[in-house]
């Protein structure tokens, strides 16, 4: 790989006149140019996706690994590696980016600057090349056709041939750490924005879920991914996934918006109850929990399995105990439950041990599952996105998925009162939908033969109570209004749970 001609810092303004960057041919990478580095530097911080927000970076090198299109427009898919001011460490990501020769007012919003380009009509202006359509359509066809091009390989699932290869893309506005495009309802492209090395576990999990009969029961069929390699920071190559092409459910109904609905009925209702309203969304709470115990007997087949002993159980609950640390000097109001916290942790601590671990998804929660008109679908195993790659694919308990989509049902029941004044009523009917939707769910799960966690309330407690913690933090940088929602929670799973 190319060496970059210069650091760029995020607060650096002068754009001095440069040459444009050469062609991306064969397999070599080609490095920015000081103006487009620059102009890149002030770009990233805007992004929903830059995990790097509120702190000072510098943009150390940005390539060029491949060439998207040549005709209408010229794209590539650039990698750029910023490295933090405060500790050294170093986030790789990955930007596809399209220059035209003139402004494009329908891309204007995701517009990245102006360079001076005497090979391409003087100047160009470079865009976001995800959100314009004009160029995306290489990304299907690319997989379709097992292209190769520069460092990028385009690899085609057992499926691909369904892709919809004239279609148009629309981006996904509600993705948060990556970019998707649905493809005219038929196929979804989720692009992943900060890269790590080695298999994405989202592609990993799919792929080994397929080999199984009936693994693919409860996630969506993998129809292709992009991959590449380059030289990493330490000289030493690296092989990564840049992106993962599925089919696309036209009518399925997002889990958070359905449950949602549920809440706003009960609410409505002034004298029902949650079991009386037309809305209720037990039964599919319940339905949701089979197919959770379904997925996770599947990845213990498909992937490798485990179990934690003593040693491993007191090392999490030391760790979640140094989560909590951190999380006081940041919410002050955890303070009340810090005692009863300490001792859920201590608990876990003194568990016997023979804990079974195994793949699980790492972030689940009611918007990370679909609801077809036959099934639930299962999103996104990517894990937790601020978590290292190493412990997004560890083996770990079931129970931390079922602590998530718990901690989910308790975000559904109170959300809508967040911003709103106390009202006791409503305070009781929330605490009763999100009490009769994690039973449901519970049920479910034992039912269709996953291990009932309300068998063992130690582990449940710490791994629901350290997500708790967890969403305090977020919810204090955040969202302040909602920081009452996992507060709540917090006091029911720490009453007689104090020394």
């Amino acid at each position: 790989m190319a060496e970059p001609d210069t650091e760029i810092t995020h607060d650096e303004t002068a754009e001095p006149a440069v040459p444009a960057p050469p062609a991306a041919t064969g397999a070599a990478a080609t490095a920015a140019p000081p103006e487009l580095a620059r102009l890149l530097a002030a770009w990233l911080p805007g992004q929903r996706w830059f995990a790097g927000k509120g702190r000072p970076f510098t943009v150390e090198e940005a390539t060029a690994l491949g060439m998207l299109t040549e005709r209408p427009w010229r794209s590539d898919v650039w990698l750029v590696r910023v490295r933090h001011d405060d500790d050294g460490s170093t986030d790789t990501y990955q930007v596809p980016l399209v220059r035209r020769p003139q402004p494009a007012d329908q891309i204007g919003h995701v517009l990245v600057g102006e360079t001076a380009d005497p090979d391409y009509g003087g100047r160009s202006w470079w865009y976001d090349a995800l959100h314009d359509k004009e160029v995306t359509g290489a990304w299907l066809t690319g997989i379709a056709g097992g292209r190769t091009e520069g460092r990028l390989e385009f690899v085609p699932g057992p499926d691909a041939a369904e892709l919809p290869l004239e279609a148009s893309s629309l981006v996904n506005p509600r993705e948060q750490s990556n970019t998707s495009l649905i493809f005219d309802d038929a196929a979804i492209l989720k692009v992943f924005r900060r890269l790590h090395p080695g298999f994405n576990p989202d592609i990993e999990v799919h792929q080994a879920l397929a080999t199984l009969d009936g693994g693919e029961r409860h996630v969506a069929k993998l129809l292709g991914y992009v991959r590449a390699d380059w030289t990493g920071a330490d000289g030493a190559p690296v092989r990564a996934d840049l992106a993962m092409m599925q089919e696309f459910f036209q009518t399925a109904s997002d889990g958070w918006e359905l449950a949602k609905v549920s809440v706003r009925d009960l609410y409505a209702e002034a004298d029902l109850h949650a079991n009386e309203v037309g809305g209720d969304f037990a039964g599919e709470a319940h339905r949701l929990g089979q197919a959770t115990a379904e997925v996770h007997g599947d990845l213990a087949r498909a992937l490798p399995t485990g179990t934690l002993e003593e040693a491993d159980l007191a090392e999490l609950a030391a760790a979640m105990g140094r989560r909590l640390d951190a999380a006081l000097s940041t919410v002050p109001k955890l303070g009340p439950y810090a005692p009863g916290l300490r001792a859920a942790f201590a608990a876990l601590g003194a568990h016997p041990g023979g804990v079974p671990v195994q793949r699980v998804h790492g972030d689940y929660h009611l918007g990370q599952v679909l609801r077809t008109s036959h099934r639930w679908v299962v999103l996104d195993f990517e894990g937790e996105p601020a978590k290292p790659l190493s412990e997004r694919t560890g083996p770990d308990s079931p129970v931390r998925d079922l602590a998530g989509m718990l901690r989910s049902f308790d975000y559904a029941a109170r959300h809508l009162l967040a911003d709103h004044p106390y009202e006791p009523h409503l305070a009781y009917r929330a605490e009763e939908w999100a009490l009769r939707n994690r039973e449901a769910f519970l049920d479910g799960y034992a039912e269709a033969g996953g291990p009932d966690p309300r068998d063992d309330t130690v582990l449940l407690r710490a791994y629901e109570a350290d997500k708790a913690v967890y969403e305090a933090v977020y919810e204090a940088r955040n969202r302040p209004s909602w920081l009452p929602i996992p507060l709540a929670s917090l006091a029911r799973l720490t009453e007689g749970a104090r020394p």
